[in-house]
């Protein structure tokens, strides 16, 4: 090539669908053939179903389907609606390759104006995301008479709640114009009623691998079962299936765990009570993300993964691992503690964090030092082996060389399943996977996992009697009138001003204050965002329309917002200050190889009503540390011990003015280095005042370099705190 560069020539693939791939499309086209537009089929595919071209093949096909008679096409534009921009980018890859004819496909990658037009242009296939549709809600206008298909990618994630209903209400904007009548308010809020339903001129293809309650409810097979209604999938491609026929991997076979074991210790004289339960969620929370107990963690984490990936050349020596924390702040500090240990060690690897938003100051890219859409692409490259991540990457995402899974964190339900099968793909040379977890034991993890094993059935459906029910309890509140929630939803579907909106709910809102007592106030606030969340569930799915429902539930839903947070004191706030570590360790717990069966039935959504809570079980601080200790603490060795001796330790640095001068000087010139050196030796020197006081401290200070590393190192950033409030 004259300028140098190489031009790559596209390389044509022939695909050939699998037994099931042929077999779910085949039943699919011929379904909506029979039946037209106005079904909900929801297709339980295995993650290595090969979804994606499952849906493009779903996608091309129902173009050009004709209906029974074979005289028209049973829908005119295929939507297919994805719930990540990764996966946007995939899926529109995907039906892309398969486009015969320049034109049918077009992808949505400029907001809801580009969207708007395709659709009044009569795309045959349309690709986008389920946060772009809403906005189309206010600008599309009227839609001719048009029938759609619409593809759901991974449906349990937006299609059950109100993102839902604002793409029904979207396609369903069409008025009759040679037999229009005067259009009332009772008019629009039957309409609404109407949108939010599933529309009758669209057919829904919702794929996932994991269908929750609400969403086999709403897209699954209805069957009667000994007089009860139950739902399950139009079909079905199993985990098992998946695993059996080698095209994903058990992420279950080698399963391991390790229990943390410590002790804390009260460090006033005062002995004040608290709420035992929460205080006992906050001291786990506080060892758990303790920067020693990090430090400990990624230490085992980093050396587990050098001796039994690295050194074992799993997939051929490129072997990932993921490690998943429990919060943005425990991911920055693992972030940290990665860093730290594989300078240390002169490990070649690097770790990547993801994370969303700021975190005292730090960002993905901050830490990082490249831009949070290059994460997936950097995490490709050799040289980075670590992706530790908060609520990111969890679903969704596609490395077929991560092979080993850390877990800091609670998992269950759908979630469980999601993250631990982001090791499941195959890729040449991969094996076997495995899971060290610190948070969960195996039977929770069997228990997640088996409902989604083969066939995931929905055992009951939603009673939607329970929406009168609440109706009625609420009503008897008498927190507001009919007349007010008529009078409101006439205004709001008027737009008028905001003022005469607020006018109504203050008025409700003064008499919820002044008329309910506390345990009343928490019982209504309980019911009203009950009633909110399973209306619009049950709206979508219920064949009613009942105007007062659909006026009350827009009336609640803004008054909600004017009733403050519900009463929920926190008695154990203050804890952390009073209590301190007085030792850590980990130890493994056991080697799992966890098999799983068919699960049980899944529970339809929650309609309980009672809203207020049970009073608090008050304990004194010496008791909760006592029994705190007793639960997650053992026999420690001095090797193991961890206590901070910071006040008297810190008072002995703080009034030496010549080490103090020094250190000062050190951090005016932004020398961190020389300043936590010299403090690491006044502090070395400063300790053998307190042989006396504690000599078991002051041993393992002088034994155990990594103690000692770690006190001068929290004791540094104590000191670095106390100068910053003092200036």
């Amino acid at each position: 090539m004259p300028d140098g560069k190489v031009k790559k020539e596209k390389v044509k693939k022939l695909i050939f669908p699998r037994f099931h791939q042929i077999d779910s499309v085949d039943k699919l086209l011929n379904n909506a053939k029979e039946n037209g537009a106005g079904k909900r089929y929801l297709i339980q595919h295995s993650a290595g179903s090969g979804k994606s071209n499952s849906i493009s093949w779903l996608a091309h096909q129902l173009v050009g389907l004709f209906d029974k008679n074979n005289e028209n096409t049973v829908f005119d534009t295929v939507i297919v609606v994805t719930d990540r921009k990764v996966l946007d980018a995939q899926i529109r890859n995907n039906i892309k390759q398969f486009e015969q004819v320049k034109g049918v496909v077009e992808a949505i990658t400029e907001g809801s104006k580009q969207l708007k037009t395709a659709l009044e242009e009569g795309k045959k296939i349309i690709i986008t995301t389920i946060q772009k549709f809403p906005y189309i809600v206010n600008e599309i206008g009227e839609l001719p008479g048009n029938k759609f298909a619409i593809i759901i990618d991974e449906a349990h994630s937006s299609q059950s709640g109100n993102t839902a209903g604002k793409l029904n209400e979207t396609l369903s904007k069409e008025i009759d114009e040679e037999n229009a009548e005067e259009w009332t308010d009772e008019d629009e809020i039957v309409e609404i009623v109407k949108g939010r339903k599933m529309l009758s001129n669209a057919s829904y293809f919702a794929f996932t691998a994991t269908p929750k309650n609400k969403t086999l409810e709403l897209f699954g097979e209805k069957y009667n079962d000994n007089g009860k209604e139950k739902f399950k999938a139009f079909h079905l491609y199993s985990m098992k299936q998946a695993i059996e026929e080698n095209f994903i991997l058990d992420v279950l076979q080698n399963y391991t765990t390790y229990q943390s074991y410590y002790a804390l210790l009260k460090k006033i004289e005062d002995d004040p009570a608290y709420d035992k339960n929460k205080a006992q969620k906050k001291l786990k929370i506080f060892v758990e993300s303790h920067e020693h107990a990090i430090a400990k963690k990624t230490a085992l984490i980093i050396d587990h993964f050098m001796d039994s990936v690295i050194r074992q050349k799993k997939i051929n020596g490129l072997a990932k691992a993921m490690v998943v924390t429990s919060s943005r702040k425990n991911a920055v500090k693992y972030k940290t503690a990665f860093d730290n240990y594989l300078a240390k060690t002169n490990n070649p690897y690097k770790a990547i964090v993801a994370f969303s938003g700021e975190i005292d100051g730090e960002t993905e890219s901050s830490l990082n030092h490249f831009s949070s859409s290059a994460i997936p692409d950097e995490f490709k490259k050799s040289e980075y082996r670590f992706l530790i991540v908060a609520n990111k990457y969890q679903t969704g995402f596609d490395q077929p060389l991560l092979h080993t899974m850390y877990v800091d964190k609670k998992l269950g339900g759908v979630n469980a399943v999601q993250t631990l099968s982001r090791l499941n793909r195959t890729t040449s040379g991969k094996k076997d996977t495995f899971v060290l977890d610190f948070a969960n034991d195996a039977e929770e993890i069997k228990k997640s996992f088996d409902p989604f094993f083969e066939t995931t059935i929905l055992g009951e459906a939603t009673d939607p009697n329970k929406l009168f029910d609440l109706q009625a309890a609420l009503d008897a509140f008498q927190v507001y009138t009919p007349e007010q929630v008529q009078e409101f939803s006439q205004k709001i579907i008027a737009n008028v001003p905001v003022d005469q909106l607020h006018t109504i709910l203050d008025a409700a809102a003064e008499v919820f204050r002044t008329s309910l007592n506390e345990e009343q106030q928490d019982d209504f606030r309980a019911k009203c965002k009950t009633y909110v969340r399973l209306y619009v569930f049950l709206a979508q799915i219920v064949p009613f329309v009942n105007p007062y429902l659909e006026r009350l539930y827009l009336f609640l839903n803004h008054l909600q917002n004017k009733l403050g947070k519900q009463r929920d004191e926190d008695l154990a706030q203050g804890i952390l200050d009073n209590i301190d570590m007085d030792s850590y360790r980990l130890q493994k717990e056991g080697e799992f190889n966890i098999q799983l069966q068919q699960g049980d039935e899944l529970k339809p959504i929650p309609t309980d009503m009672r809203g207020s809570a049970a009073e608090p079980e008050m304990e004194y601080l010496s008791n909760i540390v006592k029994a705190f200790n007793d639960k997650f603490g053992t026999t420690f060795t001095n090797e193991d011990k961890v206590r901070k001796m910071t006040q008297d330790l810190m008072q002995d640095v703080k009034d030496d003015k010549a080490a103090m001068d020094n250190i000062s000087a050190s951090l005016s010139k932004k020398d961190l280095q020389n300043a936590q050196i010299t403090f690491a030796d006044i502090l070395k020197e400063k300790m053998i005042n307190h042989i006396d006081s504690n000599f078991e401290v002051f041993k393992e200070y002088n034994d155990n370099p990594e103690f000692k590393a770690f006190l001068a190192g929290q004791m540094f950033k104590i000191l670095i705190n106390d100068l910053a409030k003092a200036v």
